[in-house]
């Protein structure tokens, strides 16, 4: 039996990793902290999960983690994962961080888009936690960083074209996101009357995402490799659908593209190619941790055209976290994963 714990369990990730984990044999919940709810159960702050999860929320003590827990969730604001790290990993204590603070591999880069004052990442050793492409490194790792909603949803739509030279490496990215990944803190811009039947862009050319997607994709590419990145924010509570538009190196037909990426992604469970003529939407994963790609190819300007879509919170966020922590401790992948899409 895994013991987990999760530092910010009260944010919506937070709230669903206890969504996923409550229906997962293989683990009990030892530890949850949160700063504005702490001596409340669990349950009675989130009564979607009442009778699912009596556990009392604490303060956090790093003490108390290492004594119960053989693996951590941090889900907190980017630079606190990095100060508890290495004392975990020290105490044998496996870290899984759903913040930004190890996904990078250069610490540089980091410093650089998130404006921290810390020096590098000292003797913690980190693996970039996109299973489909890091499986072999996250069974042995002791610190993942679970990647962003919108890199997930990019890096699974264009790692087939790019490992098989089938594009050129200056690529556009329009991606467009629910409303849940802007986090559980109130916002101006988030609030209903703000946001409802209205579709805008927001840190457009410098989005925190962009270098993060343009590290994997040049590590796929084998060069160095560029994006332009546009997100916009969409009036619905959860989904990314991403749409790449990519120019080929070389005349292809949409046969054999489709045979590519089916091969690429044949051993894959949470990653389903979609049919030639057949396009992804948010609504077909909602809920669930799988990502949905679809392809199509415009002749006239040779250009491949890449629709990926995911639940933000799930594949996005959570339900990853849990695929990393599955493989980290040698455990079936897609156990308590294989929640079907709700629809409508």
């Amino acid at each position: 039996m895994v013991r987990v714990g999760i530092l910010g369990a009260t944010g919506y990730t937070g709230v669903e990793l206890i969504r996923i984990l409550s229906n997962h044999e293989d683990v009990q919940i030892k530890y949850l902290s949160s700063q504005n709810f702490n001596g409340k159960k669990f349950e009675d702050v989130y009564p979607s999960l009442k009778g699912f999860c009596k556990v009392e929320l604490q303060e956090l003590n790093i003490d108390d983690i290492v004594e119960n827990c053989d693996v951590v969730f941090t889900a907190l604001p980017s630079g606190y994962a990095m100060n508890i790290a290495e004392k975990l990993c020290n105490c044998g204590v496996k870290l899984i961080d759903l913040g930004a603070d190890f996904r990078f591999d250069d610490f540089k880069t980091y410093k650089k888009w998130y404006e921290t004052d810390k020096d590098d990442y000292g003797s913690v050793s980190r693996v970039y936690g996109l299973p489909e492409i890091h499986r072999q490194e996250i069974k042995n790792a002791m610190v993942v960083g679970n990647p962003g909603c919108y890199p997930t949803s990019v890096i699974l739509g264009l790692a087939p074209a790019l490992k098989g030279e089938i594009i050129e490496n200056h690529i556009i990215i329009d991606s467009k996101s629910g409303v849940s990944g802007a986090g559980h803190s109130p916002k101006l811009g988030n609030m209903y009357a703000e946001c409802n039947e209205s579709i805008k862009p927001y840190n457009v050319a410098k989005h925190r995402h962009i270098p993060e997607i343009e590290q994997e994709l040049s590590n796929l590419n084998c060069e160095d490799t560029k994006v332009i990145f546009t997100p916009h924010l969409t009036p619905m509570t959860r989904g990314i659908l991403s749409t790449m538009y990519c120019k080929l190196k070389k005349d292809i037909s949409i046969e054999s593209l489709h045979e590519i990426y089916s091969e690429f992604y044949k051993d894959e469970y949470f990653v389903k190619v979609l049919d030639i003529g057949e396009y992804p939407s948010t609504k077909s994963v909602y809920g669930s941790n799988f990502c949905h790609i679809g392809l199509e190819i415009d002749k006239r300007t040779g250009t491949l055209i890449v629709m990926s879509s995911i639940d933000n919170l799930v594949k996005g966020a959570s339900g990853q976290a849990v695929q990393n922590m599955n493989i980290m401790f040698g455990i079936d992948e897609d156990k308590g994963l294989k929640m079907v899409p709700v629809f409508p």
